[in-house]
């Protein structure tokens, strides 16, 4: 027999009901217009990335302005951005800390000055800049609504997560990556429908806009009958979690490099419009020496068939051994001076490359591991593994879903708290070794590693106090300290 619940408690229920469903309405109201412009922004942007692409194939000499599209475009911020430099970190920081917000002049401020670094054949990506469209959209709503601090954080989420999933082609990703990237081991759940909506939204938008994504194909397996589960091959499990963890050791390396060569830079030059200078004239030379001109720009596509690309990487036929190691050089040469973009296509093009080269040392499927690298590397340079493994379930498909967890996971846990983003804080460390404080930013941590710790000094004052007693003994006629 049901019980029939009190009055007072049926009007406790009735009212939790009625405000989850102003709650909803009010997300809808505001996510859906705000999806919707970034959706149309990236499409814009896509759009003026291409013809940048094929006019810096058509005119090669273009790039021979990059310092002077480089001193621009530094100067311009310095003199106009104000904020507006902050990037990603300032979102994220916003979304920890709400404060100034997020200034609206931050969209055209990216979306200039990554088509310009593109057009000039600056090696960088896209994401960023995505990414700063919709917080600059979702901050400019949140002010128009005058939502309160907490609702901030989360429509500043959904704007990431709108940027995120319209310029890459993967809603749920970038739903799930605007939950994860904040917090390295935990998930902002309270932004869950919010950032599903955006990301949903923005990409219909810009794929209504006529906007189109590339398409990666791997073709091992893709023949196979199913056979109602997942295929495993014991020997090519043993090969991921190898490739995995070589993938989070790049990561790591990558974003440590990343911001080794930025402060190299700021202490060489003060002046910040002089550092794209001398980073043109690195590369430069880098492609005078190489002979070659494909490790400029995205990396994505080309019309010269010959040209290495992220695409060639997938090739069954194609291994090359040291193409990621050049992009990944050109690109930190190229983002630590200040030119614009975004760290996670170059991230792609150099995991698509190492997993090439690790599946021909190996002898896995090229097309395999290429797919791997592209979504792992990125991992563990973001800290973000749910996310990469279900854009590689987006991209690639589930045939080889455990293979891209084991390979996401594996890269995370071998990255260490390192990543691209300093404003990313740590919520549960990833091993017991040392102690991290919770919830302190990798810029901090990065800080703190750089100085002493308080056990150091104790130790040091206790060996020169240790040295100096020795010294009294020994002047005294004791025996010497060994």
């Amino acid at each position: 027999m049901r019980t029939i619940p009190a009055f007072p408690d049926l009007r406790l229920f009735i009212g939790l009901r009625l405000h989850q469903i102003r709650s909803l309405v009010k997300w809808i109201a505001v996510t859906i217009p705000m999806a919707v412009m970034v959706g149309s922004l990236v499409a814009l942007f896509l759009w003026s990335l291409d013809e940048a692409t094929r006019l810096r194939f058509a005119y090669p000499d273009l790039i021979y302005a990059m310092p002077i599209a480089g001193f621009a475009m530094v100067w311009a911020y310095q003199r106009f951005g104000k904020a507006a430099e902050g990037g990603n970190n300032l979102i994220v920081e916003q979304i920890h800390e709400p404060g100034g917000g997020v200034p609206l002049r931050m969209a055209p401020f990216i979306l200039v000055s990554t088509v310009l670094t593109h057009l000039v054949g600056g090696s960088a990506g896209r994401e960023g800049t995505a990414v700063q469209l919709g917080g600059s959209l979702a901050s400019a709503f949140a002010k128009l609504f005058r939502l309160a601090h907490g609702d901030v954080r989360i429509l500043l989420m959904a704007g990431i997560a709108a940027g995120f999933g319209a310029v890459f082609g993967t809603p749920i990703a970038g739903a799930v990556f605007a939950l994860e990237v904040l917090t390295i081991g935990r998930m902002q759940y309270e932004a869950l429908l919010p950032a599903l909506l955006a990301a949903v939204v923005a990409n219909w938008t810009c794929q209504a806009w006529g906007a189109s994504h590339t398409h990666y194909v791997i073709a091992y397996l893709k023949n196979m009958p199913d056979s109602g589960g997942f295929h495993l091959d014991a020997m090519i499990m043993l090969k991921v979690v190898f490739a995995g963890a070589v993938f989070g050791l790049a990561a790591h390396g990558f974003a440590e490099i990343s911001h080794l060569a930025g402060a190299a830079y700021k202490a060489l030059l003060p002046s910040a419009p002089l550092r794209p200078v001398l980073a043109s004239a690195i590369l430069l030379a880098l492609v005078w020496l190489l002979g070659t001109r494909d490790y400029l720009g995205l990396g994505v596509w080309s019309p010269n068939p010959g040209d290495i690309t992220i695409l060639s990487f997938f090739r069954p036929d194609h291994v090359d051994y040291a193409s990621w190691a050049w992009k990944a050089l050109f690109t930190v040469v190229t983002l630590s001076a200040g030119f614009k973009g975004g760290e996670v296509t170059p991230l792609f093009f150099i995991g698509a490359g190492l997993g090439n080269a690790l599946a021909g040392l190996t002898g896995a499927p090229t097309d395999l591991f290429a797919g791997l690298g592209f979504v792992a590397v990125f991992a563990g340079a973001t800290n973000t593994p749910l996310a990469c493994m279900i854009m590689g379930l987006e991209l690639f498909g589930a045939t080889h879903a455990v293979y891209l967890a084991v390979a996401c996971f594996t890269a995370y846990l071998t990255s260490g708290h390192s990543s691209i983003y300093l404003s990313q804080r740590i919520g549960v460390p990833k091993h017991a070794a040392g102690h991290i404080p919770a919830g302190i930013a990798v810029r901090h941590l990065r800080v703190n590693r750089s100085a002493p710790s308080q056990e150091d000094n104790d130790k040091s004052r206790s060996s020169k106090s240790l040295g100096q007693t020795c010294s009294d003994d020994h002047q005294q006629g004791g025996p010497k300290c060994r």
